[in-house]
């Protein structure tokens, strides 16, 4: 078994030691974020760190990285304070990920890829056309994580859109019948299959299988 203790992992080049640790920690959920400024100009960059803040009322947050260089995502956010997440599906796996190239902000990624930009309901900003999961948000607030100038950007979902036959009946989705990836590390993708899902974790009672592939 390969072992890096924390001087070992501080001395190891920068790029080995950012896939190292950004691939250990296991799979990731793959999502564009889209944005508008109040210009016009639309932007959408791939993320994997969008994570569940609360279901009432309904949140997300997701990770930016420090604004040291101008970031095309949080200036819209902070301006407009709209911005969409969908999920990536396999069939577009090579256009979501060029989005993470450095284009200046007054470029659209939608121009620079096969992606398709489309507007639902009036919303601000953009969603990705072919998405099967496309999620609006609006900001709510962003923390300072100090230890690294990070920041958390928190927003309240206002729509929320799902492919058809993804919903079960307890309104569980069923992410493996969209083909959506997840990511691992910073440029690796993953197709995942559901093995089983269990009922509710009660003490001194053995988990029941409620769903299986």
């Amino acid at each position: 078994m390969s072992h890096f203790t924390l001087k070992s992992l501080n001395e190891l080049p920068s790029r080995y030691r950012a896939n190292l640790i950004n691939s250990c920690t296991g799979y990731k959920s793959c999502n564009l974020i889209a944005s508008k400024s109040n210009t016009g100009v639309s932007n959408v960059a791939i993320f994997n760190s969008i994570v569940h803040i609360g279901s009432h009322p309904p949140m997300l947050g997701f990770i930016l990285r420090p604004v040291t260089v101008p970031r095309g995502t949080y200036e819209n956010i902070k301006k407009t304070e709209f911005f969409t997440v969908n999920q990536v599906h396999k069939d577009f796996i090579p256009s979501a990920h060029h989005t993470a190239a450095k284009y200046d902000t007054l470029t659209s990624e939608f121009d620079k890829t096969e992606l398709t930009e489309e507007y639902i309901d009036n919303f601000h900003a953009p969603y990705v056309k072919n998405s099967p999961i496309k999620i609006g948000c609006k900001y709510v607030n962003e923390y300072v994580i100090k230890e690294n100038n990070t920041i958390l950007i928190i927003g309240t979902i206002e729509h929320l859109y799902l492919k058809d036959g993804l919903i079960h009946d307890d309104g569980w989705v069923q992410l493996d019948k969209a083909d959506i990836v997840s990511c691992i590390g910073l440029d690796g993708y993953a197709l995942p299959k559901l093995l089983d899902r269990y009922e509710y974790a009660k003490p001194e009672k053995a988990s029941k299988i409620l769903t299986r592939n």
